[in-house]
Order: C-alpha cells, then structure tokens, then sequence
C-alpha cells in the first residue's frame, strides 16, 4: 500500500521532467535558468532607469521599439543562419556578446555617465544579439532532446523562462530599492558564464555548417517562407501570433508608470508586478509539461487569450496593489499558456530542414512586431493614459479569441467522421 504513491510520484516525475534525461538538454537547461535570472533582472532595471532618466510613457514606448527593431528588420536573416550555421558555435558568439554588452550597460551606470541616448543605444545593441540568439536557441532544442521529447523540452525551456521572470524582478526590486541599478546590471553580466559554459561542456556532433552567398541565402529565406505559406497550421498560427503578439503583449512597458504614477508604489512593488505576471506564466508552463493531444492544444490557444484578456483589462483599471498582483498573475497565466502552445504546434508541425526558418519567422511574429507595438502602446499612453493603452492590448487579445473560437469550430466540423449508415437508414429518412 505504502510503495504505490511513491511509485505515482516517480512515474510523474519523469514524465513531466522527461526531457532532463539527455545530458546535453540538462546542461543548456540550467544554464539558460541562472542567466535568464540575470536577463530579467536587466529588462526590469532598464526600464525603471529610463522612466527614473526621463519620466515619460513616450521614453518607455521608444525603448522597447529600440529593443525590438532589430529582431524585426533580422530574424528572417538570423533564421536563414540558424539553419546554415553550427547552432552551437552560434549560441557561444550571441552568448558572449550579450555578456559584452551588460557589461558596458553596468559600466555606464556604474560610472555615473549615463543618459537616456546611452540605454536606447545599448537597448538596440541588445535587440540585434537577440535577432541572431533566438531562432538558433528555439531550433537548438530538437538537436538537445530530440523529436520525441520536444514538447516536454519547449515546456521545460518555458518553465524556466518563467522561473527567472519570478525570481529575476523579485531580485531586482530589493537592488533598485537598495544599491540601484548598476547591481542589476553587474549580475545579469556574470550569468552569461554560466550559459556559456554550459553551452562549451555539451557532447554533441552537429552537422557541418553550410556555405551560403547572398544570392544562396535569399533564396533560402524566400524557400522558408513558401514553405510556411503553403502549409495552412503554420499559416494560421504564425499570422494570428504576430496580430495579437504586435499590441496585446506590450503592457510590460508600462508597468514603470503604473506602479510610480497611479498605484504610487516604490521599486519593490514593481519587482512584485514583474513576479506576479511570472508566477502565472510559470503555472502555464508547469502545465505544458504534461501531455497534450492537438485538440489539447488547440483549446489551450482559445483558453490562453481569453484569460490574458480578461487579466489584462482588469488590470488597467485597478487601482489597488494586490488587485494588481492578481491579474498580473491571471495576465502572465493566459499569455503564456497561448505562447507556449503555439511554439508547440508550430515545431511539431515544422520538418527539420525548415526548423531555423521557420522559428525564424515566429521570432519576427512574436518579438519583431514588438516595435510598432511599443511606439503606439506609449504614444496612446502619454496622450490618453497608461489604462487607456493597456485596455486596448486587452481587446486585441480578446479578438483573437474570438478568431480561434471560430477556428475550433470549422476544425470540429471538418474533423468529425460521417455518422455510420444502417440498413434501412435511407429508407427510414426517406
């Protein structure tokens, strides 16, 4: 009686940790945790420096416009080199210059010569590593895991993604309040050695890089594109991704004003913010460890944006902290549930001669929109108020619910098996 729960326990385990099981995965798992702490600590201390630099909405909108221009003008390029190049040579070049790049952010701040020109700056430097880094990682993971464990490893990878979106701005908000933002800075430069040491420890054979002229690369790019055109899943999804993803993902570079300017909290409380947003996406990803059929994942997508939108729009109007704290937490919960599932679906459905391409363009889908986002989520917020800007994020959200609500129900109908003819069936219609 007593050894059955532990079996249970064990069985569970090691289905919703499978993808731990390869060496390689292990490696590139931890590392990414202690630095992607780091990277969250940097996102929430750079946003609260530029708005401390300049106390504007527009300020906090150009930022992320200057972060994400970069991934919007190269990720289709980065795709074609992520499918051309050793992934793993790739990651150690991206890795290391995010570290350089930290470190020139904590010196600036350090040195007490920063200005706002400087953070934009060093944002975009950010941005164009990030363009390079991202579809290399996100193809990476099948080489790590293999086909088989794919989807575990995504939801690991998301897990701890979200993990460090908890513990990273909890961290930051005791530094800002404390010793400011050139701690933050400092610490997120030192994770990078733990990825890249990971990365330098992994046993794996890659496959030999591929010389590509200008010419070969375009028509690379242009391949990967009629590819994902001429297959419908990956149309549908990649499109609605870059509509909702575009104007319904950008409340994080408001929260700097809704915490100074209308809850009137101090930087932990905004370190708070950031966590609970975190601890709902964690959730998520804690549940996308578990098996899902397509049909799963599916209605995942609809419950997603659903409960982002209704955590979002309530949050633009609180007016209270633990209100706030809540649909945070409800937001990050519904958000990340839909992203998750998403890149799910999409690698699934993506052959690896694809793969860089293909995650090439949901990079372009998911971060490359971003700038536009940004610049119109803080112009409608300098003009009409943070709420006003966050509500609309809400709406586009809910609108594609309501697209993937529809969806679900042209595929149920389409899915469905004809009913079995008896005898005598047509007589008795008839």
């Amino acid at each position: 009686m007593s050894s059955t729960p532990v079996v249970t326990l064990r069985q569970h385990a090691q289905t919703t940790f499978r993808a731990l099981r390869h060496r390689n995965f292990r490696l590139y798992w931890g590392g990414q945790l202690i630095s992607l702490i780091g990277t969250w600590m940097q996102t929430v201390a750079q946003a609260w420096l530029i708005h401390r630099l300049t106390s504007s909405a527009f300020m906090l909108g150009l930022l992320g416009f200057m972060q994400f221009l970069p991934v919007l003008l190269l990720s289709l390029w980065a795709g074609v080199i992520a499918d051309a190049m050793n992934k793993r040579k790739l990651l150690l070049i991206t890795q290391t210059a995010f570290l350089v790049q930290a470190t020139v952010l904590a010196t600036v701040v350090s040195t007490h010569v920063v200005t706002a020109w400087m953070v934009l700056v060093l944002a975009f430097v950010f941005g164009t590593i990030n363009a390079l880094d991202l579809p290399a990682r996100q193809s990476f993971v099948v080489e790590l895991a293999g086909r088989d464990d794919l989807p575990n490893a995504i939801a690991l990878n998301s897990a701890a993604f979200n993990t460090a979106r908890i513990l990273g701005p909890a961290v930051a908000g005791i530094l800002l309040a404390t010793i400011g933002e050139a701690g933050c800075f400092w610490l997120n430069a030192v994770s990078y050695i733990a990825v890249i040491t990971s990365i330098w420890r992994m046993d794996i054979v890659s496959r030999p890089a591929i010389k590509l002229d200008m010419s070969e690369a375009v028509r690379h790019m242009k391949e990967g594109i009629r590819y994902v055109r001429s297959v419908l899943p990956l149309r549908n999804l990649l499109t609605l991704l870059g509509l909702t993803a575009g104007l319904g993902f950008q409340y994080m570079i408001l929260l700097p004003v809704y915490v100074k300017d209308i809850l009137h909290a101090d930087a932990k409380a905004y370190g708070a913010l950031v966590s609970a947003f975190g601890l709902g996406s964690l959730i998520s990803a804690a549940w996308m460890t578990r098996p899902h059929d397509r049909w799963a994942l599916r209605r995942n997508i609809f419950i997603g944006l659903t409960t982002a939108s209704i955590g979002m729009g309530t949050f633009a109007w609180s007016r209270t902290l633990p209100l706030s704290l809540a649909m945070g937490f409800l937001a990050g919960l519904g958000l990340i549930l839909y992203v998750a599932t998403t890149n799910t679906l999409i690698q699934l459905t993506t052959d690896d001669q694809h793969r860089g391409r293909v995650m090439g363009l949901y990079t372009l889908m998911f971060i490359g929109t971003a700038p536009i986002g940004s610049l119109i989520t803080g112009s409608v917020a300098q003009k009409f108020g943070a709420p006003v800007a966050t509500s609309i994020s809400a709406l586009v959200l809910f609108a594609g619910a309501v697209w993937m609500f529809r969806r679900l129900r042209v595929l149920a109908l389409r899915e469905t098996p004809p009913p079995t003819m008896v005898p005598g069936a047509t007589e008795k219609l008839g």
